[in-house]
């Protein structure tokens, strides 16, 4: 049976919202934590910074190093190949309908936004101004391109192997999980889901307190 995998939460890669600058010397050193959660080293870092910059700060700051658009594109069709081949390998005994489903699913918008707050991919992300006040740091459909740019930054950096680790690595958890536990929803994403589906504004949150060792915080927001 393979897993139903909608919107599993990350708690182990979950850490302190730092939100660091977008353009100073401070974002650029904070990127070096943000490639110690994705366990890889970019050799070309206009690439990395590319895939995260949105759309809205590149044509606001008329940014040299260009948004994630294009990279996306490429990291959509990475990842699907990757999750063929990783579901292909896995499950034996699933037929193509099932592996089907089931790669639809990991690729879905949904958990590729559970992947990235569980990383901690929000706060380095670049935004303009109007995406910033609307919310945009925490909407799915940015979080989730940035997932797939961030995986096409990766492979154009270090090829198809370094690809395949980064997802496997970001992947694992939702291929092994028990099936009742991964039927369980992101509540932060069930929220925002619904929210949406009734055009309300996408909800607010601050930070109530964090607990846990340093390797495995766990972060509690008030909504």
């Amino acid at each position: 049976m393979l897993p139903n995998t909608a919107g599993l939460a990350y708690s182990l890669f979950m850490i302190p919202d730092t939100h660091p600058g977008t353009q100073s010397d401070s974002y650029q050193d904070s990127l070096e934590l943000l490639q110690d959660r994705l366990s890889f080293c970019f050799a070309d870092h206009n690439r990395f910074i590319q895939a995260l910059t949105h759309p809205s700060f590149h044509n606001e700051q008329n940014d040299a190093s260009g948004d994630y658009q294009r990279l996306e594109f490429l990291g959509d069709a990475i990842l699907g190949m990757l999750l063929a081949e990783i579901l292909f390998a896995r499950f034996p005994g699933a037929d193509e309908g099932e592996l089907s489903r089931s790669r639809a699913q990991l690729a879905g918008q949904g958990t590729l936004a559970g992947i990235a707050r569980g990383i901690g991919i929000a706060p380095f992300i670049r935004l303009g101004r109007g995406e910033e006040l609307t919310g945009g740091r925490d909407k799915d459909s940015i979080l989730s391109d940035v997932v797939e740019s961030l995986i096409a930054a990766v492979y154009l950096d270090g090829g198809l192997d370094a690809a395949r680790r980064l997802v496997i690595r970001i992947f694992d958890d939702l291929l092994t999980v028990p099936q009742a536990e991964a039927a369980a929803r992101d509540p932060k994403s069930e929220l925002q889901e619904a929210m949406s589906a009734r055009n309300l504004a996408p909800p607010e949150y601050r930070q109530a307190d964090e607990s846990g060792p340093p390797h495995d915080r766990q972060v509690r927001y008030l909504v």
